[in-house]
């Protein structure tokens, strides 16, 4: 049976009201941070869950995903901001096991071919990727050797206008040995590569603990930084009043330099409503 004019102009007006609805519960946000949201912090909520409610609360990324979740944030609307890097035998490609070593060049060529050409037809923009330990090896030869394996694969960044984005992680509490703990080396490896195509990931819970001073390092250094992370310090938790930064001060001091990329919020929740806490912790970054 075909339905009446009745039903159908009431089925139209279910989903128009369904539509206010949804509008409402989105926030104004400001509109001068495009906010993110790392799902690895989220692991007992879906992917599917996180970006429907992450979406209400203006959200227009989840990231560190890889190829199998793309499609799933692109159904809410949303964008994948920040790959995850390509899972490699080996650990290879990860934190510990990367470019500053030479004779991963070839093996990391290989892998992350494959992965630009894969995150170029899914539309995602940036892929992460790190150092490597040093285990032994001095900074100056780290940076040396990190500048030439991802030389290799910038030509590849340029034509598919994808880019490589290093992290700046903590070598004091959480990721013993890493080498690209402190800003200024990370800029150093920037200017030898020389490409638009390669930049920072600036997390900003890792800079604190090794450096701090994290609003004058963003002012000066903010052009070789593609991608930022929050997290309370100490702990990575909720980044609010119970922790040492002020969020609202480092974001002003990120809009202010032009900053047009996204903001991910990166802290693991301590209180037993995650979702209230990322709503909370957006709202604080909006500035």
């Amino acid at each position: 049976m075909e339905p009446s004019r009745r039903q159908l102009l009431a089925g139209a007006a279910a989903s128009l009201s369904q539509q206010f609805s949804d509008a409402q519960q989105i926030p104004r946000l400001n509109g001068r941070v495009h906010h993110s949201v790392c799902k690895w912090c989220f692991g007992d909520v879906s992917i599917d869950e996180l970006c429907r409610v992450g979406r209400s609360y203006g959200l227009m990324s989840v990231e560190l995903l890889g190829p199998a979740d793309w499609p799933v944030v692109k159904k809410y609307g949303l964008r994948c901001a920040m790959a995850s890097r390509p899972i490699a035998p080996g650990g290879m490609a990860g934190i510990t096991r990367a470019f500053n070593r030479l004779e991963h060049h070839d093996q990391l060529e290989e892998i992350y071919t494959d992965y630009l050409q894969k995150a170029a037809a899914a539309g995602v923009e940036n892929i992460i990727c790190f150092s490597g330990n040093r285990d032994g090896l001095p900074d100056q030869k780290g940076v040396e050797n990190c500048a030439a394996g991802l030389k290799r694969l910038m030509s590849l960044c340029e034509r598919l206008k994808v880019n490589l984005v290093m992290e700046l992680l903590n070598s004091k509490v959480n990721h013993p040995d890493y080498q690209c703990d402190h800003t200024e080396w990370g800029v150093e490896l920037c200017k030898r590569v020389g490409s638009e195509r390669f930049k920072l990931l600036y997390d900003i819970y890792h800079m604190q603990i090794m450096e701090g001073d994290v609003i004058a390092t963003i002012r000066r250094h903010h052009e070789y930084i593609a991608h930022y992370h929050t997290g309370g310090v100490p702990g990575r938790h909720e980044i609010d009043d119970s922790q040492e930064l002020f969020y609202p001060a480092v974001m002003k001091a990120i809009v202010e330099t032009g900053y047009k990329g996204f903001v991910g919020q990166e802290f693991v929740p301590a209180r037993p409503d995650k979702l209230e806490s990322l709503r909370k912790c957006v709202g604080i970054c909006d500035v």
